[in-house]
């Protein structure tokens, strides 16, 4: 039988999970796959596995009472192994680097940030900072009918726009890194500038956050800035 798994903890973790339901309908025991020096917490993988409410939150909830006990490498939802054997398989073949991240993300959690800014505003930057757009900009609306001009104006704001989102996730990315232990950037987001993580010990949660809002307030209300978390650690796994 396919085996769903929730995480990878050391051998010695607590393992509270006697009373965890797991992800499918109906819900099944959480219970353990071991290796000598490793254990994959897992389930019985349920047919036709979608990500549901219900699912996402039980996933979610195993995670959250494993993170409290110590230290785990978390596994994204909808992650299934063909079966228990070949799950301890892989822990003993890949036992060393799963230690090492382990030790690595031992007290850590992720924050992620998105970070968008009004279209508008961005544009409104670049006609007040580029003379030739401006003057492109210009020319265009006195000859409607200019297609080189217009195609070359296009040409140089999308080559602006990008330019300036890259500076901003930069200064965001950069300012923000001396309160973490690390970043990873995210998959683009459609309409924000910026997806990244970044692990920050536990109890240097709280200064992370009030780093964020001082950040926040450099901004105008152009951007806007969503922090996530705290979540386990998917993106430093």
């Amino acid at each position: 039988m396919p085996t769903y798994i929730y995480a990878i903890t050391s051998s010695d973790h607590p393992l509270r999970i006697d009373s965890l339901k797991g992800v499918g309908e109906p819900a099944p025991p959480v219970r353990t796959v071991r290796a000598e020096k490793l254990t994959a917490v897992v389930s019985d993988a349920p047919d036709g596995l979608r990500a549901k409410r219900r699912d996402v939150s039980a996933h979610q909830a195993v995670l959250e009472t494993l993170m409290a006990d110590g230290a785990v490498l978390p596994m994204r939802f909808g992650l299934v192994g063909p079966d228990d054997a070949q799950v301890a398989a892989a822990l003993d073949d890949n036992e060393d680097g799963y230690r090492e991240r382990l030790k690595a993300l031992d007290g850590c959690l992720e924050f992620n940030l998105k970070v968008s800014r009004d279209e508008d505003d961005l544009l409104r930057e670049i006609l007040r900072e580029s003379a030739e757009i401006r003057d492109l900009n210009e020319h265009t609306k006195q000859h409607p009918g200019a297609q080189n001009e217009k195609m070359r104006l296009g040409e140089l704001i999308t080559q602006e726009v990008s330019a300036r989102q890259e500076r901003d996730a930069r200064e965001f990315t950069e300012r923000l890194s001396p309160a973490a232990l690390g970043t990873s950037r995210g998959e683009a987001v459609q309409d924000a500038l910026l997806n990244v993580s970044f692990l920050v010990r536990r109890d240097g949660a709280a200064a992370f956050s009030e780093a964020v809002h001082e950040e926040a307030g450099r901004h105008s209300e152009a951007y806007t800035i969503r922090l996530n978390g705290p979540l386990p650690p998917y993106s430093f796994v």
